[in-house]
């Protein structure tokens, strides 16, 4: 089904969309490079990720560490 996985901010922006398709149902993974959609790189810290799919959204932190 439909898959969107984004990061935040602690603010709440959004930083880049790593993923926006239809994928078949199986386990993926995703490496985000630790840039924004511009292309720049990001500060260390505290970021959010939330998946988004047909049937389910969930949010987790994670910690960006240079």
């Amino acid at each position: 089904g439909q898959v969107s996985l984004r990061v935040y901010d602690i603010a709440g922006r959004m930083v880049r969309e790593l993923v926006n398709e239809s994928l078949p149902a199986a386990a993926h993974s995703v490496v985000w490079d630790g840039t924004e959609t511009g292309g720049r790189r990001v500060a260390s810290g505290v970021y959010y990720y939330r998946v988004v799919t047909d049937e389910k959204i969930a949010t987790h932190k994670m910690t960006l560490v240079k």
